[in-house]
């Protein structure tokens, strides 16, 4: 038995039968690495999140060598958490497999099942949600917000949650609506410095952020890939900064804000020649 393990193991063609043998022995008690033996569920979830990103990373920088490998980090992390599952009982990865192969054929009942394929993608999604919705009432799910995940990023969730209450007819009706609300809640902030505590600032300023979330939704606008865009062109930028100091033998703690604030503007103006 030690010597076929071994060989899966080191076979280089074993694909995910090896990568399934490989994770059940390093979490042998006996013969395993300490540290995969002592994780559990919660404390893998944060490097599973984290493979998800950088799965994201690759696609966004088009970096398609890199791909494959954050693929399979990716991976990794669902085989780490079924053999977790399966040692205490709970499902193996097999169940993981088949239940979503389940779901998808389920939910496309026009390319397996008897539907018509000629219908356009807004029906799709109209149908796939209505699935979705007949799923969540299975599962005892009551609420019109049941069942959004509490773990997804808060801009994301944000998202989710209004466009799950936008299906039940809770929604502006018009973008111009969503503008004067930020607008609204952008002069509650502007109070709530001179007035309120720290905590009922925060407060306006999440409500600022759930209005904007709610904004990028009427303007069909990814708000998290906006903001990582607007994250990337920031750094983009303050490196053109710190490299046109670096010519003059500076560095931005060596400079001021008037002075890279003109570097800033000469950076933008660069990029839009």
């Amino acid at each position: 038995m030690a010597k076929d393990s071994d060989s899966l193991v080191h076979d280089p063609t074993g694909g995910i039968a090896r990568l399934r043998e490989i994770m059940r022995r390093l979490r042998d008690p006996e013969s395993g690495c300490p540290w995969d033996i002592e994780q559990d569920f919660a404390t893998i979830a944060p490097y599973t999140i984290e493979e998800a990103y950088e799965v994201a990373d690759a696609i966004e920088r088009e970096a398609w060598d890199e791909l494959r490998g954050e693929l399979g980090d990716l991976l990794f992390q669902s085989v780490f958490h079924a053999q977790m599952a399966e040692e205490a009982g709970l499902f193996t990865f097999d169940d993981v497999a088949d239940t979503m192969s389940d779901k998808m054929v389920a939910r496309h009942p026009h390319v397996f099942g008897d539907e018509s394929r000629d219908k356009s993608a807004d029906q799709q999604t109209v149908d796939w949600e209505t699935v979705k919705a007949a799923e969540r009432a299975s599962r005892g799910a009551k609420g019109v917000l049941d069942d959004v995940a509490v773990g997804l990023p808060a801009l994301l969730r944000a998202v989710k949650l209004q466009k799950r209450a936008a299906r039940v007819g809770f929604d502006w009706p018009d973008v111009n609506q969503v503008l004067e609300k930020l607008v609204e809640e952008a002069h509650e902030i502007t109070e709530a410095r001179e007035t309120a505590s720290h905590e009922d600032l925060v407060e306006e300023f999440g409500d600022f952020l759930f209005v904007t979330a709610n904004l990028a939704r009427h303007l069909k606008i990814d708000p998290e890939a906006a903001l990582r865009e607007a994250n990337a062109k920031f750094t983009r930028r303050f490196a053109r900064i710190e490299s046109k100091l670096a010519e003059h033998g500076k560095r931005p703690e060596d400079s001021d804000l008037a002075e890279m604030d003109a570097l800033w503007d000469a950076a933008k103006a660069e990029e839009k020649r």
